[in-house]
């Protein structure tokens, strides 16, 4: 008998990588259990027609989440937080998963988290304004904070600390933008600090490899990246692989944060965290751990080369 990995967002960013890894190797020790809102999606249709067992429940309700953690060995549990922008909503849906998974006696699981970054920057530190009265990185934070109650409820678990996606140039408009003068601009408020970036699917990928190694992490942290690079070093290999003058523009924090999109503010003071605690954020990011889970992981240059043509470009 196989064992069961319940992957929440299974046809997702995360979710996905980690679905397709489990069902391309024949020889793996784990069954798919792919968890979604909508199992009649064309993305859902296609991990059924690859083996998968599809389950619908909802990361609100906890009844459907003890219901798709029943019977499972492992969860790989990641909340949406770009979908509602609430970072109430994620902490509680962290209480869910961390409830439910000790209710249904999982083994192992995996919780897609992030720093809380009030560890670093106090809420009444004026560097950067405080969010909602009581966050920082609102997006960060939660998830960071969220990490206790899977602790308190003993659920054996892996932190897995993930980086920038890469995917955010297709898909969040953060791709160069063509200027007046014919260049193609990029903005991040980064000054010349490193971002540990990967490609979103390599996030799953890394899961499998921590599911495979579960005396070496669990009760662990663990951080991941494909590569730490300056926007300057991702403004180059944009120009390169995309045959356009790409350069790469540092505005401050604030001006990213007067944007105005939404979650500008958010971002603006994330990248502001990364920027200004660069040493502790790529440290937490071992690129040959990372590659020792994932021997698959994607260089930014190997990512360019597979998805350059989905970098709208206007």
């Amino acid at each position: 008998m196989k064992k069961i990995i319940t992957i929440l967002g299974a046809t997702g960013a995360q979710g996905g990588g980690l679905a397709n890894a489990i069902l391309s190797d024949s020889n793996s020790e784990f069954a798919l259990r792919a968890v979604t809102r909508d199992v009649t999606s064309d993305k859902a249709k296609a991990l059924a027609d690859k083996g998968a067992e599809v389950v619908k429940a909802d990361v609100d309700d906890a009844a459907s989440i003890s219901n798709a953690f029943s019977g499972a060995y492992g969860v790989f549990a990641v909340t949406f937080f770009w979908e509602h922008f609430s970072p109430e909503k994620e902490l509680n849906q962290a209480k869910i998963f961390a409830q439910a998974a000790k209710e249904t006696g999982v083994k192992h699981l995996v919780w897609s988290t992030l720093e809380d970054t009030r560890k670093w920057i106090p809420l009444e530190d004026d560097r950067m304004p405080t969010l909602g009265g009581k966050y920082k990185v609102p997006h960060f934070d939660a998830k960071g904070e969220s990490n206790k109650f899977f602790e308190e409820a003993n659920v054996p678990t892996t932190y897995l600390n993930t980086s920038f996606y890469w995917d955010n140039l297709i898909y969040f408009g953060m791709g160069p933008k063509k200027g007046e003068d014919g260049n193609y601009y990029f903005a991040f408020p980064m000054d010349d600090k490193k971002l540990p970036g990967m490609a979103a699917e390599d996030i799953g990928k890394c899961a499998y490899g921590i599911f495979k190694n579960y005396d070496k992490y669990i009760n662990k942290s663990v951080g991941i990246a494909g590569e730490h690079l300056t926007g300057y070093q991702m403004a180059d290999a944009m120009s390169k692989a995309l045959d356009k003058p790409v350069k790469y523009n540092p505005v401050s924090p604030e001006v990213y944060r007067g944007f105005g999109f939404p979650g500008a503010d958010d971002l603006g003071n994330m990248f502001q965290f990364k920027r200004d605690f660069e040493t502790d954020f790529c440290a937490a990011r071992n690129l040959d751990e990372s590659r020792a889970l994932n021997p698959e992981l994607l260089t930014f240059d190997a990512w360019l080369a597979k998805y350059k043509s989905r970098i709208p470009l206007d």
